[in-house]
This record gives structure tokens, C-alpha cells and sequence, in this order.
């Protein structure tokens, strides 16, 4: 992840838990970046992230605030730009863990070839895990992802966080992704798993998510309960004069 999007996430988890209070001033820039030793426009970025996203405003010749709601934003909220892994999202609002259903390797069909660039003769995985935040069930995951890509993954990794696994013992960044969101009715495996009701709606998100070289790496389905988080889509264009 790039500095600013890291710095941005340190800086909402203390506006979260009560570090930076609401009403009062806000560490000055030049503070700020000495404590990330970083230059000062990568704290311009980061603040221009939360300043979007709700959690802080700025008075001219006052200061930077955090906003008197900020605490009341979801914490389960994920962007449709954001692409750190479940576990790094819900950093300091609990414990997230995950239960294997189902881990294969196989040939890829058509469609996984097309969204991941592969070959029929390049094998998969084929990862199912139920997540659980504070063993309350969040979300159902079927991943697949190319073996030559990601290799190594294990059900030790799959226990944990695959991301981190991808970017602290292989080495690789994670870049864009191209996500399709949507609603759905309750399947027999939310039902069980996510304990909906016939009548509860399912947020359900496809995506495909590519390394920060370019590589697709990941083809997944997400499926979540309505009452489990939204998927916040954060404008960061400026205003034009009409």
C-alpha cells in the first residue's frame, strides 16, 4: 500500500478510538510528518482522504478538525478502492478470523481464465473461508487465484490473512482492482453460514484484483449479510464551477 493510504488508516483508527477527539484541533502538518517521516504533501494526501470520507474539516487561519459523527461512521465500511485485505480493514475494531471450507488446486475454467490472464493448463486454487469478526460470522469468500502468482499458500496461511501473506513473505505489492457490486437473495450457504434470513438481502461483490505490477492475481466473491457493512465509493475529483 502507498504511504498516504497507510498514513490515512493510522490516522482514522485514532480518530476511531478517541486519540484525536472531536471539536479539537488536529496535529499540525508539519508535526505529522515528522512523526511518519514523511514529506509534508504526503500528509496533505492522507488528510485529503479523510477530509472525503467524512472524518475531518479544515477551517481557514483555525486548523484541521475531526468531525463531531466521525466515531459514528461504520467501522465495518469498506471503500470500493480499497484493497488491504479483510484483516488490515478491521485492524482495532476486533479480532478477525477465518474457517477453511473448502481448499483445492485445479485447472481454471473459461471465465477464470479471461478475468485472471491465464492459460487452461495454468492450475488454481480454489479457496473457500467463512470470516468471522469477533466470532460473529461477517462474510463468505470463494477466492481463485494462480498457483505461478501466488505460490506457497497453505492452510496456515489461509487461517490468516492472505494479503499480509502476499505482502510480507512474497514480497509484492497489491494494486487496482476492478469490482462489481451488487444485491442478492440468501443462498443455502448464507443461510448457514452467515445465519440469514430467507427475506435478509446479501451484498455480493465480484472482483478481480491485480498486483501493483499490472498481474491479476485474484478473482473472488464476497458475500456479506445487509446488515454487515457497506461498500463506501469516495470521490476524490474537486468541485467544478457550473
Amino acid at each position: 500500500m502507498v504511504k498516504y493510504k497507510e498514513i490515512a488508516n493510522t490516522i482514522k483508527q485514532r480518530i476511531i478510538d478517541g486519540t484525536y477527539e472531536a471539536g479539537k484541533p488536529f496535529p499540525d502538518q508539519h508535526g505529522l510528518a515528522e512523526e511518519f517521516e514523511t514529506s509534508r504533501m504526503t500528509i496533505q494526501k492522507a488528510l485529503e482522504i479523510l477530509r472525503y470520507e467524512g472524518f475531518i474539516y479544515s477551517v481557514r487561519g483555525s486548523g484541521t478538525f475531526v468531525k463531531k459523527n466521525a466515531d459514528t461512521l461504520s467501522k465495518l465500511d469498506s471503500k470500493a478502492d480499497e484493497y488491504i485485505g479483510l484483516t488490515k480493514q478491521m485492524a482495532g475494531t476486533g479480532t478477525v478470523t477465518s474457517k477453511v471450507l473448502s481448499f483445492t488446486i485445479r485447472f481454471p475454467n473459461e471465465i477464470e481464465c479471461q478475468s485472471l490472464q491465464i492459460l487452461p493448463s495454468q492450475p488454481v486454487y480454489d479457496i473457500r473461508r467463512l470470516r468471522f469478526l469477533n466470532a460473529d460470522p461477517l462474510l463468505l469468500e470463494h477466492t481463485v487465484m494462480p498457483i505461478h502468482v501466488i505460490p506457497g499458500i497453505t492452510e496456515e496461511v489461509l487461517a490468516g490473512s492472505i494479503y499480509d501473506y502476499i505482502e510480507t513473505r512474497l514480497k509484492l505489492g497489491i494494486g487496482a482492482a476492478n469490482r462489481m457490486i451488487g444485491a442478492d437473495k440468501p443462498n443455502k450457504d448464507d443461510e448457514e453460514y452467515l445465519r440469514c434470513q430467507m427475506d435478509d438481502p446479501v451484498l455480493e461483490v465480484d472482483q478481480v484484483v491485480f498486483l501493483d505490477n499490472g498481474v491479476a492475481f485474484e478473482y473472488s466473491q464476497t458475500r456479506r449479510r445487509y446488515d454487515k457493512g457497506h461498500i463506501v465509493m469516495v470521490n476524490l475529483n474537486k468541485k467544478k464551477d457550473r
